[in-house]
């Protein structure tokens, strides 16, 4: 019985990871589109996007303590009203062709997401230690159906008013946080499992956040986030400057979202085998590889192949910065320890999708990325660091 409980619980809250992350990348393939309409210059197009991560950026703390107060389920609902009233405010600027009030819907749906990034950690609280780090990457392979769905519902809603482009997209938006509510409505974690604390419990933040192992699960987060934001927002605008059709670019983006969450079937396992930070280095490898292919040509396969890989090399990282992060702190210390790491992640994001329209527009595409190598190589170079000085985690 608890095993079907526990394994019910993380289903409802994959489920929900799907539908959250559909909303997610329809934003990140027509947001800068739709900024790009109309904004008066193109350093501005992106700021749709770049708003959805400073809405989750602004809000992680505060939902991580309400949560810590309330329970998951009252935050992860409150999360999907969130998403709801942003697509209906985005879609209210797009009618109006106001950037700030499109900018200030997507706020919205950063605001969903930040109480959504709770769901990994929320699925690692249900399971038991043999499932915990399976129960992440099946979280987080919720993800494989907003691949799927995620930018076609996006190219199907652009469209679907005439002039009016992406309105009915931002609409769908609302439809498909609505939906999610409805799910979020049955999960049930027990009071065993979720004990309601002060949001100050435990240590101080400054003695779990300057842990090295902390420290190095930060950096592979911030490493994983950052670069995947920067290539997966300049993407559609450099592939539109380059003569590809909608198409093209939702295809490209498709294969890319596969490649995040796909591989969560499997991570999970690999970690177990393997050892989390060699997984974590494979990211770095994958992300080399992503610079590769970004720099071969602007054709179609250029774009598809680099994506995938920056796609995959994001998940390795992620899913094992989250596994690595969940030995630093305890129950009590939760609240902080979480929100400190997926702040800090997301205003790295934000500075990544802010920037996009400029960095591209100013430098191109190609010196772009080739500016990504330092980063990457201080990352490899911090997994190497930990191996060394912390014996006791397995490599």
């Amino acid at each position: 019985m608890l095993q079907n409980t526990m394994h019910r619980q993380v289903l409802i809250l994959a489920s929900s990871q799907s539908l959250f992350q559909t909303v997610s990348v329809m934003v990140m393939t027509i947001g800068g589109l739709a900024g790009a309409n109309i904004a008066n210059t193109p350093t501005l197009a992106t700021l749709p996007i770049a708003s959805m991560f400073l809405g989750t950026a602004m809000m992680m703390f505060p939902a991580s303590m309400w949560m810590a107060k309330v329970g998951r389920r009252n935050g992860f609902l409150c999360g999907a009203l969130l998403g709801i009233l942003g697509g209906i405010i985005a879609a209210i600027g797009i009618v109006y062709s106001s950037l700030y009030l499109l900018a200030l819907g997507t706020f919205c749906v950063g605001a969903y997401q930040s109480f959504a990034q709770f769901y990994r950690f929320a699925a690692s609280e249900v399971a038991d230690d043999s499932f915990r780090s399976r129960a992440i990457s099946f979280v987080m392979a919720g993800g494989v159906v907003a691949a799927l769905i995620g930018p076609v519902l996006a190219r199907f809603g652009g469209p679907l008013f005439n002039r009016l482009e992406y309105v009915g997209s931002f609409l769908i938006i609302t439809i498909v946080s609505l939906i999610a509510m409805g799910i979020l409505s049955r999960l049930h974690i027990s009071d065993q499992v979720e004990i309601k604390t002060s949001f100050n419990a435990g240590r101080p933040w400054h003695q779990i956040v300057f842990q090295p192992t902390y420290l190095v699960a930060l950096l592979g987060a911030i490493t994983g986030y950052g670069i995947m934001i920067l290539g997966m927002t300049a993407t559609p605008i450099a592939m539109r400057n380059s003569h590809h059709e909608l198409g093209a670019i939702t295809t490209v983006i498709q294969l890319h979202v596969l490649g995040m969450f796909l591989p969560s079937f499997f991570t999970g396992s690999l970690i177990t085998r393997f050892g989390v930070l060699k997984i974590m280095f494979a990211g770095v490898l994958l992300f080399a590889c992503y610079i590769a292919f970004a720099l071969s040509g602007i054709e179609f396969h250029s774009f598809a192949i680099s994506l995938i890989l920056l796609g995959v090399g994001w998940n390795f990282l992620f899913i094992g910065s989250t596994s690595l992060l969940t030995g630093t702190y305890t129950h009590e210390e939760k609240a902080k320890a979480q929100a400190i790491n997926d702040m800090t992640v997301f205003v790295v994001g934000l500075i990544c999708s802010f920037s996009a329209g400029a960095i591209l527009d100013v430098f191109g595409w190609k010196t772009m990325n080739l500016a990504l190598i330092p980063w990457l190589a201080i990352t490899a170079l911090s997994f190497s660091w930990l191996t060394v000085k912390n014996n006791p985690i397995k490599m």
